[in-house]
């Protein structure tokens, strides 16, 4: 972030076998604690924050590189370290080891469930990519930065891929909690994020929004969801999410 800002930024392998170390210790974390309790790590809000910045990283590995959008990690990166430095400043840890058999249902919800949350943050990212570059061309104030976008083109397509990918996941982890069951709660959280996401797409499908807006409401989308996590009734003894 300091060379973008120096106006001097370069491509680096550094900087992406960074993010990969990074990665693996995240899996490191979560294999260890999951081990531990015997079941997915989704039991409290900090382990939420960690799991999300885990799929944040593992979605942006692996398509970083697919659709050229390697420069997506200066924008990631900071995003991932400030939801993790929370998670461990002020997000409380208080696991407790498993007192029932795992239920793979509530387990699949929960985990694909954080997933989709991980490709709608990048989502997010993108389209914070796209107005990046839309307001330099506006202004012709062209800055480094500029020159290692991906064009602006590509990025609406990967924001609507994300998107998607995302709302795909999502609607697996709400089938997978219909199988064990939801209170009313869970039902109005769950289904209202879906619903969102739904007419994002289906106004995007239509046309019925530009480019840019569709960059505006994954930005705005991903924020508000990212305000409901504190809703969530998480994997506990009794065997909810």
């Amino acid at each position: 972030m300091y060379a973008l800002g120096a106006r001097s930024y370069r491509t680096s392998g550094f900087n992406f076998m960074a993010i990969l170390l990074g990665f693996l210790f995240q899996t490191g974390f979560l294999f260890s604690r999951g081990h531990a309790q015997g079941r997915c790590p989704l039991t409290n809000l900090f382990e939420v924050f960690i799991f999300l910045s885990w799929s944040v990283v593992g979605i942006y590995l692996v398509i970083g590189s697919s659709y050229r959008l390697s420069l997506m990690g200066v924008f990631t990166s900071p995003l991932v370290f400030l939801l993790q430095v929370f998670a461990l400043l002020a997000l409380p840890d208080t696991a407790s080891p498993l007192k029932s058999h795992p239920k793979p249902w509530l387990e699949l919800h929960a985990a694909v469930s954080i997933i989709a949350y991980g490709a709608f943050a990048l989502a997010g990212v993108a389209g914070a990519m796209y107005l990046a570059q839309e307001r330099q061309l506006k202004t012709h104030q062209l800055r480094t930065i500029f020159f290692y976008l991906p064009p602006i083109a590509d990025l609406a397509v990967a924001i609507k891929r994300l998107l998607w990918t995302g709302f795909a996941l999502l609607t697996v982890g709400l089938i997978s909690g219909f199988m064990v069951g939801f209170d009313v709660r869970q039902v109005v959280w769950g289904v209202g994020v879906w619903v969102v996401y739904g007419v994002i797409l289906q106004v995007e499908k239509l046309k019925k929004v530009s480019p840019r807006r569709v960059a505006v409401l994954a930005v705005a989308a991903f924020s508000l969801t990212l305000t409901t996590l504190w809703g969530l009734t998480f994997l506990s003894a009794g065997g909810r999410f």
